[in-house]
């Protein structure tokens, strides 16, 4: 670069002022826009960095904070508890003893009273000894084919249905007869049909041995453990099983369906269906509850929601149901094996009594 004291001879003086004041001027422009190009450069690699922290990383920023107790994330108890699977006995009244067996006297060999709000198991007694369960079964069944099934399904009545012993309850369906499985769980549950129960279990088991084994699984599942399952429908088998507590788990499982707390609140129910014609036919199921038909007085202060019933030789009267206090709070009680139905409902009174206490 020429500097002043070397000025050529061919330049006058103030030629060679213009062009040195020229050069500072071009030499100024430079290095502003050299300053331009870094702060860009900034500005852009600042830009790109936000981009990256606020929305490609947004998501990890709380993994990434400081070492904290009671965090979520970090802290040590719920960190290691988000790895933990919930137990067996979360949202289950339980209990491995007898509770409050002296509060009342019922002469059923078991029964129990179980807090569904709260959780807790108001009344035991013998509530693990297996028992034959009768028509308690078919709350199993209920809970395999709500969880399988499909309600709208259609089903025709085969020989299947007739596979039971006779002067067993039924509902009186016909070889050949088109209902839905809805209809044939109303059916099954309010009439305690032992028809409708084999066609139900045929229809979403594919076979009524296929359906047994789908019952013990969710037997297990549930953990129903001192449960296991021959038949569907309830009727005296060996190796047909229950108790009290398992009962209360099933029950429990199926107040999850809608349809299901719709059925057990029914004093009855009319299917519209066709017969093996194709002509239309219809049946009145009534219920086995002598709560909900009026022959077994009501407990005082307690509303009986509605439940399922089951009586034979073996298993005696068994009952299940389920109840509110006078504030709405909902129960689930049972009895396994009283001695007849008319004390069976005394028995039931006295354990919904602590219900209302």
């Amino acid at each position: 670069m020429r500097k002043a004291e070397q000025k050529p001879d061919y330049y006058t003086q103030r030629e060679w002022n213009r062009i040195l004041a020229r050069e500072r001027v071009e030499k100024k422009r430079n290095r502003n826009l050299v300053f331009l190009t870094i702060l860009l450069l900034a500005l852009t690699a600042c830009a790109i960095y936000a981009v990256y922290f606020y929305v490609l990383r947004s998501h990890d920023t709380s993994l990434r904070a400081a070492y904290s107790v009671s965090s979520p994330v970090q802290g040590t108890y719920d960190s290691l508890k988000s790895m933990t699977a919930d137990p067996f006995s979360t949202g289950l009244c339980v209990t491995d003893t007898d509770v409050n067996p002296d509060s009342v006297f019922i002469t059923s060999t078991e029964g129990g009273l179980f807090d569904i709000n709260n959780q807790d198991v108001l009344y035991a007694k013998d509530i693990f000894e297996q028992r034959p369960q009768a028509s308690l079964t078919k709350l199993m069944t209920a809970l395999v084919a709500l969880k399988h099934g499909n309600p709208d399904d259609l089903v025709t009545v085969t020989e299947t249905a007739f596979d039971i012993e006779e002067g067993s309850s039924v509902c009186e369906l016909h070889l050949g007869d088109q209902l839905t499985l809805k209809q044939l769980l109303y059916g099954m549950l309010i009439a305690s049909g032992n028809d409708a129960a084999q066609m139900v279990a045929e229809h979403v088991g594919g076979s009524v041995s296929q359906f047994v084994d789908m019952m013990n699984q969710e037997a297990a599942e549930i953990g129903a453990t001192h449960t296991h399952f021959v038949n569907p429908s309830g009727l005296t088998a060996d190796g047909h099983y229950t108790c009290a507590y398992d009962v209360y788990l099933v029950f429990n499982a199926l107040m999850k369906y809608d349809m299901f707390l719709d059925i057990i609140s029914r004093k009855n129910y009319y299917a519209e269906y066709k017969d093996a014609s194709g002509d239309a036919y219809a049946m009145t199921w009534d219920t086995t509850d002598h709560y909900l038909d009026g022959s077994a007085a009501l407990p005082d202060n307690v509303t009986v929601y509605g439940g399922k019933t089951g009586t034979t030789d073996a298993a005696g009267a068994c009952l299940c149901i389920m109840s509110k206090d006078a504030y709405g709070n909902p129960y689930v009680s049972v009895i396994l094996n009283s001695q007849d139905k008319s004390q069976l409902y005394v028995d039931m009174n006295q354990i919904l009594s602590l219900a209302s206490a």
